[in-house]
């Protein structure tokens, strides 16, 4: 018995550390695809914040100013896709997918420049995002190390979920998210009103960039202690499928995070104390996505004008 409650407080302790960054990407991903404009460029927005927010935290010797400058760097790509798409009306998925590629190219030549290496100077103790609650808690006991397990984890974890709560609010308690909504279902309607469909679909890739950096630096910041040219694998298109899931609500996202979490979790621990080959323990959030994908993906109600580039009348 007690080695099942040590082993279920690692497995959530996981679960939790992996949800983070994926959720702070879907959290972004909600705000660009409810307003109109599909981002698949989240992966390139995430890498850029991982590797700025380490280089950052490793200058200025601050994780918090890391943190939030791997957000700013998301939401320059962010703004970047919007520039493209909704100003200039390119495709949304190839400009998506060039994000894709602009942003680990060049990171990786500036990390080369930098540090004559595709890698990044390791962060010391102090240049993590630090954890809450560590110490308060009895480990001599069972019931204090799944406490600990559980509870002492990183800041920008609670950060994430004080955020599901905020975005909920915005999006459905407010006029910015009924207008917000609503650019996304009848755009030409919301501009006989006078709501500005442009600006406003530029303002939301730009913070679903800026939210896409903030889950790539909590990669790089907290899960592990530099950034590689392999830090962010597919975590982008994890949220996204984790969005879709959640049929593009913020509350519904936290469930899909939560789940792809749970197995990126599930992975870790199984690697460290089963026979399973770790190449099929990869595998494993990956197969869960596409499996999610095909039950999932015809149910969502996809705004109306998603994807749709949007013109202004004359």
């Amino acid at each position: 018995m007690t080695g099942f409650i040590n082993s279920l407080g690692v497995v959530l302790y996981a679960t939790l550390v992996y949800t983070t960054p994926l959720l702070y990407a879907a959290l972004g991903s909600c705000f660009s695809e409810v307003s109109g404009v599909v981002n698949i460029g989240i992966e390139g927005m995430m890498t850029a914040g991982a590797f700025t927010g380490t280089v950052v935290a490793w200058a200025t010797g601050s994780p918090w100013i890391g943190f939030l400058c791997g957000g700013l760097a998301g939401a320059l790509f962010g703004a970047l896709h919007a520039l493209a798409t909704v100003k200039l009306g390119a495709d949304q998925t190839i400009a998506g997918t060039a994000i894709n590629m602009l942003g680990p190219g060049i990171v990786i030549m500036i990390s080369k420049v930098m540090f004559n290496s595709t890698d990044t100077i390791p962060l010391t103790a102090t240049q993590k995002i630090p954890k809450l609650f560590t110490g308060l808690f009895d480990t001599t006991t069972v019931f204090g190390r799944f406490m600990d397990n559980v509870f002492a984890t990183y800041a920008s974890t609670y950060l994430v979920f004080i955020a599901v709560v905020v975005v909920w609010f915005v999006f459905y308690k407010t006029r910015f998210g009924l207008r917000l909504r609503a650019c996304g279902e009848h755009p030409q309607a919301c501009e006989t009103l006078g709501i500005n469909v442009i600006g406003m679909r530029l303002g939301c890739v730009t913070i679903s960039g800026f939210l896409a950096g903030l889950g790539g630096a909590c990669v790089t910041m907290a899960i592990s202690t530099q950034f590689r040219p392999i830090s962010i694998v597919g975590q982008g298109f994890i949220a996204i499928a984790a969005v879709i899931f959640g049929k593009f609500r913020p509350q519904g996202a936290l469930i899909g995070c939560l789940l792809f979490g749970f197995c990126s979790g599930l992975k870790v621990v199984l690697g460290g104390s089963s026979g399973v080959n770790m190449q099929l323990l990869s595998m494993i959030p990956y197969v869960v996505t596409v499996i999610t994908l095909v039950l999932f993906v015809g149910r969502s109600h996809v705004p109306s004008a998603n994807g749709k580039p949007y013109i202004k009348s004359k």
